[in-house]
């Protein structure tokens, strides 16, 4: 049964923890995405494999990417609750794993245990906030959320190189166990979530196979071509040829039965759409600065891993700031005109990097990101609370997924394009280092591919119907909440 929504969010109410609980589950998952990149040199030298260490990413890239799409109907179908606690649980093993790793190929296997878990943790985070919190506090929650990203950005990296440096690199992975503990407990104990009326809709579990096949391959052809395997190679071609297969065999299943996994149908509506392909974009943009700004800065501007990473961390400093006072906005001029808002602070930021040369300040380059974030969080929460509000409560875990693994699909195909835009356009020296001139200028195309980026995604918000503020301000008097 629906309830009547409660003013504030104090921490010491009951859905005050519940957000607690949640923030505390994306901080794993946040963590684990940027705490294992200065700790990769000590697991390798424990463990052997250099060459393997780049799937200590990829596999939890693609595990969590690909599991997205099936945890938002199963979600839909079962409950936020448990899928929620079952991610948490597959996180929790996944880290015991990776912990007690023995070899190199062990630790990737544990890895994609804890990105599978990692994939229902994500979107039933958004998910669950959607079902709690009014539409005004939606804004607010979401922006706590985008703030668990912005303190991993920067404490991640860090507490890896300590791990490392003075007890085990094997803590990074240990110390999530005591804290999945506690957010499974605060979750288990505090979220009630009512029960669906009815007989339960069946589980397509063929279309689930097929989905998840499909777009493993998918996702995998995009991050290891062209650097695991050439472009044009056979395993290339015939890792996108299975992922084509498979994914046209689900849409023909799809279409025949009456609950799929994932249904077609929410894209034709132009909402969904709109901010579905927002969602790929930003993802693409993300991507394209998180990979080449550090390098630009080390490399072009010749400064030091750190002052690069914190340049960089601008990005998830201004993203958070402006997401939390996005429902302010929203409520006042819609969600439209709100990302409308948004995606030209984001054309305004990527243009700015274009003014960057060999002498450019590192301050400019953390402004320029500063700039991109901020527009982003006007962006991103508008965009994903317009698709959650417009979808019934039974809808509401496969739209939001949907969405973020347009992200995770975007972010793949950034990796891909503005890699092999970068290795078309750098000569690699006898040293193995990149020449600066050369990648001075590859980066430069980076920041233009950016730039078109950041002009497709203000196409993708035009496209989202036009929406008045008093239709919001009236959702959020009586908002579709299914939990406490």
């Amino acid at each position: 049964m629906p309830h009547e929504p409660r003013s504030g969010i104090g921490l010491r109410s009951e859905r005050g923890q519940i957000l607690v609980s949640l923030m505390l589950a994306t901080s794993l998952v946040a963590l684990d995405a940027t705490i294992i990149a200065t700790a990769s040199t000590a697991i390798a030298r424990d463990l052997g494999g250099f060459a393997q260490v780049p799937w200590l990413f990829s596999a939890y890239m693609l595990a969590q990417a690909v599991s997205v799409p099936v945890y938002g109907r199963l979600a839909d179908v079962l409950g936020r609750k448990r899928m929620m606690l079952v991610g948490i649980g597959l996180f929790l093993v996944g880290s015991v794993l990776c912990g007690a790793a023995w070899s190199m190929t062990t630790l990737i296997l544990a890895r994609v245990v804890q990105g599978l878990g990692a994939g229902a943790v994500l979107p039933m985070s958004m998910t669950i906030t959607s079902d709690v919190f009014s539409l005004e506090e939606r804004a607010r929650t979401q922006g706590y959320l985008a703030s668990v990203w912005a303190m991993s950005a920067v404490v991640g990296p860090t507490l890896g190189g300590v791990f490392s440096q003075f007890a085990s690199w094997r803590w990074i992975f240990w110390i999530n166990i005591p804290l999945c503990l506690l957010a499974a407990g605060m979750l288990w104990v505090r979220f009630h979530e009512s029960r669906r009326e009815g007989a339960r809709e069946p589980i397509d579990v063929v279309g689930a196979v097929l989905l998840t096949g499909g777009s493993t391959l998918l996702v995998l052809g995009l991050l290891e071509g062209g650097s695991a395997w050439p472009w044009a190679s056979p395993v290339s071609v015939g890792i996108f040829a299975g992922s084509a297969v498979l994914l046209t065999a689900f849409v023909l299943v799809a279409r025949r039965v009456s609950h799929p996994i994932f249904d077609l149908s929410l894209l034709r509506r132009r909402l969904i759409a709109a901010t579905t392909t927002g969602s790929l974009v930003i993802g693409v943009v993300v991507m394209g600065l998180s990979t080449y700004v550090p390098v630009y800065a080390q490399e072009v501007l010749g400064v030091g891993a750190l002052v690069a990473g914190f340049a960089l961390a601008a990005l998830t400093l201004g993203w958070p700031l402006t997401a939390s006072f996005a429902g302010r906005v929203y409520l006042r001029i819609g969600f439209r005109s709100t990302a409308l808002i948004g995606s030209t602070i984001v054309i305004a930021g990527a243009a700015l990097t274009l003014l960057l040369g060999a002498g450019s300040p590192i301050w400019q380059v953390a402004v320029f990101c500063f700039v991109i974030g901020a527009g982003m969080g006007l962006t991103a929460v508008p965009t994903l609370i317009a698709a959650q509000s417009s979808a019934a409560w039974g809808e509401r875990g496969a739209v939001t997924s949907t969405n973020m693994f347009a992200r995770s699909l975007g972010s793949a195909v950034g990796v891909a394009v503005f890699g092999a835009i970068v290795n078309a356009n750098t000569v690699i020296g006898a040293d193995g280092t990149p020449d600066g001139a050369g990648l001075a200028h590859a980066v430069h195309l980076v920041f233009w591919g950016v730039l078109v980026s950041a002009v497709v995604l203000f196409g993708a918000v035009t496209l989202m119907p036009r929406d008045r503020p008093a239709s919001a301000t009236a959702a959020v008097a009586a908002p579709d909440q299914a939990a406490v």
